[in-house]
């Protein structure tokens, strides 16, 4: 030892031998040593060097790991951003090499942690546009007029700017007393909004309200377009809604980075509050893709991100030069599917149907994309890595899909791309035993169930209902099942979800056919809506070896709950709260 050395043990065992004369300062001393003890056993949250390893448990085995075995436990370990291992403390302990002290949070009596729940269907973007304007909240016309009334003249910028185009989001006309669909008279009569560029997407997506000024700037219109209909007067003049492929007639307003950043900031936000550590976005065009994955590239995405590349009616093939992108370093990032936007909804009388609509005889919907496209470009996409992600709606269109989907058997392990259907609303049941011989997940919205359940019969009669929203048929079938709620159309929390599945009944415990549940035949275990939420969606974005379960080696992504929704009555379900979600072992919303 040198004598510096010598000089500087000598300094520090000295001090204590000087005597504390007060009993204040023997107090002092005491405090500080009990807080440095503490600092020991407990670390320090705020050092980011000590914040990824601790262990988190509970009062009793109320960690679901969702792993094969469907596990419980009481504890898991975090070190490193990962899933170290799992079981009782004392087994965690008596396994650690390391011999710095653990510290161990606990949650509270009555809580739960399950893996990272995620969202296998949603629109960030566009539901960043639908908080700007609560149309949801629109009880008639003129309500839901008067909030975009409010909308303009609260924002100075807008008001004092007679050329910014004004989006909204989440009118329902099938929930007015008018029983129609709006005009652009509507909004123009309005003094505030007469002589503005207005476009009010419906709440499933599948209509545009417009205002006087863009049909005006939009002039001539064909009289019929493939795959959409321009909703029409009394005299054949164009009333101001633009439904499915007609849409597409319509002006693009231009994106800013700022548009693009508050609107993604906004749905994150409210993502992470809602327990989503993951979100499959359903529908991403060029330039989506683009802002995605320079946030990715810059390391600030804040959620993990799984990419559907939208691909339209007309577009040159682009499949064999845009290469599928596979993860992200951090995981946080992938776009390697593309997504194919089959026929219209059912609520509007899009949905391609087998056979005309019940309450429409004339018609039997449509599809968005020609069935002879669908037969070129699946295969061609299977073939060159992509997951094909295809929305159908209709038993028709999900036939038309499975018929591609087999087609490509001969040239590709289509099994092995895992497609989707997103939505598989209607199905007939020959195709239900298909989706499950060829390997198909089943992509589905259970919020869309209890939203539907009241109107669907009128729609397509007391037979096809059956094969609607089959959830048990599929499984059964030997398909998976992934569940998302389709935001902004449905409500970004996972539990309503989770809650429809189990029970097909609405919120207040009803349905059509009673308590007892909506084809109560057709609902899901617990069990399997937990799965659907957490490892079905890592399967069906291929990230199933990283996340969707609490197990050894995966990212440490889990949810803190308030109770544990597989034990409380279903009534009890929708008072759970979201106390944290964790992301690679850092809470990014609430405490742990």
């Amino acid at each position: 030892m040198s004598s510096l050395d010598k000089k500087l043990v000598h300094s520090r065992i000295a001090l204590p031998r000087r005597r504390l004369t007060t009993p204040l300062a023997r107090i002092a001393l005491l405090l500080l040593a009990l807080v440095f003890s503490a600092l020991l056993f407990f670390g320090d949250f705020s050092n980011p060097a000590d914040s990824t390893t601790y262990a988190i448990c509970s009062h009793g085995s109320n960690i679901y790991i969702v792993d094969t075995l469907n596990s419980r436990t009481s504890c898991i370990l975090v070190v490193d951003s990962f899933i170290s291992d799992t079981g009782d403390l004392d087994a965690i302990q008596r396994r650690r090499t390391s011999t710095v002290p653990l510290r161990v949070r606990y949650i509270p009596d009555g809580a739960m942690i399950v893996p990272g729940i995620s969202e296998s269907h949603a629109h960030i973007m566009h539901y960043g546009l639908y908080r700007q304007i609560p149309l949801e909240m629109g009880r008639n016309i003129s309500e839901t007029v008067s909030f975009v009334e409010n909308y303009i003249v609260s924002n100075p910028d807008i008001y004092n700017n007679m050329s910014k185009v004004i989006e909204g989001w989440g009118w329902d006309h099938t929930a007015w007393p008018e029983s129609r669909f709006p005009t652009a008279a509507d909004l123009d009569a309005s003094i505030v909004i007469r002589g503005r560029s207005v476009m009010l997407r419906s709440k499933d997506g599948h209509g545009t309200w417009v205002s006087g000024r863009v049909l005006q700037d939009i002039r001539p219109l064909p009289h019929t377009i493939e795959g959409g209909v321009i909703v029409r007067d009394k005299k054949g003049q164009p009333a101001g809604v633009f439904l499915d492929n007609a849409q597409e007639l319509l002006p693009v307003p231009i994106l800013t980075e700022e548009d693009y950043e508050r609107r993604f900031s906004t749905t994150v936000r409210n993502a992470l509050a809602n327990g989503l550590t993951s979100i499959h976005d359903a529908k991403l065009d060029f330039r989506q893709l683009d802002f995605f994955k320079r946030k990715a590239a810059a390391g600030k995405l804040p959620i993990r991100l799984y990419g559907m590349t939208n691909y339209d009616e007309g577009e040159e093939y682009w499949g064999n030069i845009t290469k599928p992108q596979i993860l992200s370093d951090d995981r946080r990032f992938s776009a390697r599917s593309v997504k194919i936007v089959g026929d219209g909804s059912m609520r509007t009388g899009g949905a391609a149907l087998y056979e005309p609509y019940t309450n429409n005889p004339t018609t039997n919907g449509f599809m968005r994309v020609s069935e002879a496209t669908i037969n070129r470009v699946i295969p061609l996409f299977l073939r060159d890595g992509w997951q094909v992600n295809v929305h159908a709606i209709g038993d028709r269109a999900n036939g038309i899909v499975l018929d591609a989907l087999e087609s490509a058997f001969e040239d590709v392990n289509v099994a092995a791309r895992r497609p989707r259907l997103e939505h598989a609303q209607i199905m007939a049941k020959a195709d239900i035993k298909r989706a499950g011989k060829i390997g198909v997940i089943a992509s589905v919205q259970p919020t869309h169930v209890i939203d539907d359940m009241w109107y669907a019969e009128e729609h397509i009669g007391p037979e096809r209902i059956k094969g609607l929203y089959a959830f048990r048929s599929l499984l059964n079938s030997g398909a998976r099942i992934t569940l998302g709620s389709d935001f902004p159309v449905e409500t970004m929390n996972p539990l309503a979800g989770f809650y429809a599945a189990i029970t097909r009944v609405s919120l207040d415990g009803n349905s059509p056919h009673g308590p007892g549940g909506w084809f109560p035949e057709q609902r899901l275990t617990r069990l399997e809506a937990l799965r659907g939420m957490t490892i079905d969606p890592a399967y069906a974005s291929f990230t199933e070896s990283v996340l969707g379960s609490l197990e050894p080696g995966k990212r440490a992504d889990f949810v803190v709950l308030s109770q544990n929704i597989m034990t409380v009555p279903v009534s009890e379900i929708m008072n759970t709260k979201f106390l944290a979600t964790v992301i690679d072992g850092i809470a990014v919303h609430g405490e742990i």
